[in-house]
């Protein structure tokens, strides 16, 4: 352990600034090359059943947990705003048993009964150069949805539109924590308030043509542009729908041609003459903008169960 201790302080003088720096300047631009590694790697802790090395202590199992959450069990509560998933974004199938079972330990916790548990989507960040059919994010927003669908006392608050590709921490704030405060109104003091943006209920194929019906489309669906969008990123169009993508049996996904129509959602292709999938908003930081005229975008979805493609990364 002294040895260790002796080796820890010396990468923290060395090695650590410089890495830090390099790491800092990466996550500002992580379009520009691989993840930097420090010149020689942390030490690991010896002690199987010590602490692990610092940088490796906050994904630990238990130790936010037991540091961060289990202090503030006994007290009274109203609800929960969660605001997570960027650290679980390669592991979307796992995040569907993670979510839910965090939700029931905390409530179990704290013992005041199913207080609203309120969820925040993850908004749009590109973190790499892959084709959309490798990322991994659209499935964790999928788990965030699914949870949202199934836990009672729930909702989820999209964010699709107001995130920024080149930082996974946009700046704007304010829209989330005002679309937050739209579900805590509904769910947790019951106010009949339109909450949330269109929820694909289901699909019909009238030929090559797949329509898509919502429910929460409020005063119904358009098609707008962001409350906000972060320096050098295009306005979304008002005058068509983007972010849709079609498939075959072939599972060939290309951009499709969508349109609204009594309320539905028209997708097509010409080179897909008989579809059966529809996708929308499925990439780490997709161009989408189906809202409703309350102002509340649609989550992302896709109506067909396939297996997720090749991983992006860790």
């Amino acid at each position: 352990m002294d040895s260790y201790r002796n080796e820890l302080k010396s990468w923290q003088t060395d090695i650590g600034p410089a890495h830090n720096v390099a790491l800092k300047a990466w996550l500002a631009n992580p379009t520009a090359g691989g993840r930097p590694k420090p010149a020689r790697p942390e030490p690991a802790n010896p002690d199987p059943m010590g602490m692990p090395s610092p940088s490796a202590r906050p994904s630990t199992p238990a130790i936010i947990a037991n540091a961060m959450i289990a202090p503030l069990a006994p007290y009274a509560l109203r609800g929960v705003w969660w605001y997570q998933g960027e650290a679980n974004g390669g592991a979307g199938m796992e995040y569907r048993r993670l979510l839910p079972r965090l939700i029931g330990d905390w409530r179990r916790r704290w013992g005041q009964g199913d207080f609203p548990f309120l969820i925040v989507q993850l908004a749009g960040w590109d973190h790499g150069s892959l084709p959309p059919e490798q990322h991994d994010w659209p499935y964790l927003r999928e788990a965030q949805l699914l949870t949202a669908g199934s836990i009672p006392n729930t909702a989820l608050v999209v964010t699709i539109d107001i995130g920024n590709p080149r930082d996974v921490h946009p700046s704007n704030k304010l829209d989330v924590g005002l679309r937050l405060a739209l579900a805590a109104r509904r769910v947790a003091y019951g106010e009949d308030i339109v909450y949330r943006g269109p929820l694909l209920k289901d699909q019909h194929r009238d030929g090559n043509v797949l329509r898509l019906r919502f429910s929460d489309i409020g005063g119904g669906l358009v098609a707008r542009e962001a409350p906000w969008r972060p320096e050098g990123v295009e306005a979304l169009p008002t005058d068509r729908l983007v972010g849709f993508t079609i498939s075959g049996a072939n599972k060939k996904w290309i951009s499709a041609d969508a349109r609204i129509e009594n309320d539905c959602v028209l997708v097509s292709n010409p080179e897909v003459p008989e579809p059966i999938a529809v996708r929308y908003g499925w990439a780490n930081a997709p161009r989408c903008n189906l809202y409703n005229r309350e102002g509340l975008p649609a989550s992302p979805f896709r109506t067909d169960d396939w297996d997720h493609g090749p991983a992006a990364g860790p």
